[in-house]
């Protein structure tokens, strides 16, 4: 009963705060095709100068493993011929953002090798190199962990097997939509899943290699397929698969 308190205690206070900030923007995906003026595509298996996009993934992500329907942005994985295929959209140089609560509400796909995340890195990344510029990753899900959600930070500090990291239990996170969420200050970042805290991060020491949050992040949704953290091994029969965002806001 304590506990069921605490969360309730936490939620509210999470919702108060909430309402005390301005929504500053939000996309959801109520046009018929994707606004490129707000979304960018990447293309391709990463070749030749990230190949497998850094982490030996197996999809190619492409233009057309997307659509717009009822409001929600629908990603399909998919196995075609002896490729597997996806979407892959960010909003580098078009929408960026430091600080405020950044929340999506998504339903994940499901099944051994899939690995649908929302995520943000640095602005600067084109300058500065990764994890120099830092990574925000609000939402990761792999599929050969059911039930788990991942939460982590990466920078030069700790980058790889992040040090800076959390992975919590949801029994019925396959279930429906869910809304995945980061409250970044200029102090720290609070991570939830249905506004239940499941991460804080708050380096004592802050420096650009512990602590390179004190400048602008772009947005990132896409559907890895295998992988160094999806796992090499992908069950062909579940696909395809669908990851679902309804939308993304941005409160400061």
């Amino acid at each position: 009963m304590k506990k069921v308190l605490i969360l309730l205690f936490i939620g509210n206070f999470c919702l108060a705060q909430q309402t005390k900030r301005k929504l500053v923007w939000e996309e959801n995906f109520n046009e018929p095709v994707l606004n490129e003026s707000v979304w960018n595509f990447e293309l391709g298996d990463g070749c030749p100068n990230l190949c497998g996009w850094g982490n030996n993934e197996r999809q190619v992500y492409t233009t057309k493993n997307h659509e717009i329907k009822n409001g929600n942005l629908i990603i399909h994985a998919k196995k075609e011929g002896n490729s597997y295929t996806s979407t892959k959209i960010t909003t580098k140089d078009k929408k960026i953002f430091q600080y405020g609560r950044m929340e999506a509400r998504a339903k994940l796909p499901v099944g051994h090798g899939i690995w649908p995340a929302f995520w943000m890195l640095g602005q600067n990344i084109s300058q500065v190199g990764w994890p120099k510029s830092g990574e925000i990753d609000i939402l990761e899900y792999i599929g050969r962990e059911p039930h788990m959600i991942f939460t982590t930070l990466h920078t030069q500090d700790s980058h790889g097997n992040s040090i800076n990291t959390k992975k919590t239990s949801f029994p019925n996170i396959e279930e429906g939509f869910h809304v995945f969420a980061l409250d970044w200050t200029k102090d720290k970042m609070d991570f939830f899943v249905d506004d239940v805290l499941v991460y804080t991060f708050q380096p004592e020491i802050k420096n650009e290699n512990t602590w390179p949050f004190d400048k602008p992040f772009y947005f990132i949704l896409n559907v890895a397929i295998g992988g160094n953290f999806g796992g090499p091994a992908v069950d062909d029969t579940i696909l395809p698969q669908d990851f679902i965002v309804d939308y993304i806001k941005v409160y400061q």
